[in-house]
């Protein structure tokens, strides 16, 4: 009688950051579970194993997706001028998460947004994901915009909250037109235009 070997043992960390970049370049409906097993060479029962089906993969995916950029916002606000910084935000949305550009240069957006646009309203599940990682998108703004205004590098005509919500916006229309749009170019000077509304004159 053959033995048949175990599943091999793989890096559930670097999997799952190998299934988000994987939905965030194709979308949810577009990768299949064969997708994801070949593209992260594991069996089909260690995948489910480790995360359960595709769509709760996929939530964990976004999830990590979420923690990770708000985690390199708050790095990239910490100290220092605001402006610049949030200029390089929105030009560039997924340069918050290190990822690589696409072949051709395409761009894969923000995967929060291709979410929204993809499963909202009807994933309630996906909706709380994206509508927290949002609220803490804006957290983190409004304390750097706060401090900003302080040192009277933003201008004090809005409160933080609404220029956070506002940059929010911005965040995602920026990531949407950028994955139709390759004309760095115009996109750029629609951002430079945002913030030096937001410059203290």
């Amino acid at each position: 009688m053959t033995r048949t070997g175990r599943p091999r043992a793989f890096d559930t960390q670097q999997a799952l950051a190998q299934a988000r970049d994987l939905f965030w370049s194709r979308g949810y409906a577009a990768t299949s579970v064969q997708d994801l097993v070949d593209e992260l060479e594991v069996q089909r029962g260690s995948l489910y194993a480790a995360f359960g089906d595709k769509h709760s993969l996929y939530l964990q995916s976004v999830a990590l997706y979420a923690k990770q950029n708000r985690e390199q916002l708050e790095a990239l606000l910490q100290t220092g001028p605001v402006l610049p910084k949030l200029r390089q935000m929105l030009v560039e949305p997924s340069a918050l998460t290190g990822a690589p550009e696409l072949p051709d240069g395409e761009r894969r957006g923000c995967m929060l947004g291709n979410t929204a646009a993809e499963l909202l309203p009807g994933d309630k599940k996906a909706t709380a994901i994206v509508a927290g990682a949002y609220d803490a998108l804006v957290e983190v703004l409004t304390t750097a915009l706060a401090r900003a205004q302080s040192t009277g590098e933003v201008t004090t005509s809005a409160a933080p909250e609404a220029q956070a919500q506002l940059l929010l916006l911005l965040f995602q229309g920026s990531a949407l037109v950028g994955r139709a749009q390759r004309d760095r170019n115009g996109l750029a000077a629609g951002v430079d235009a945002a913030i030096n509304a937001l410059r203290s004159h």
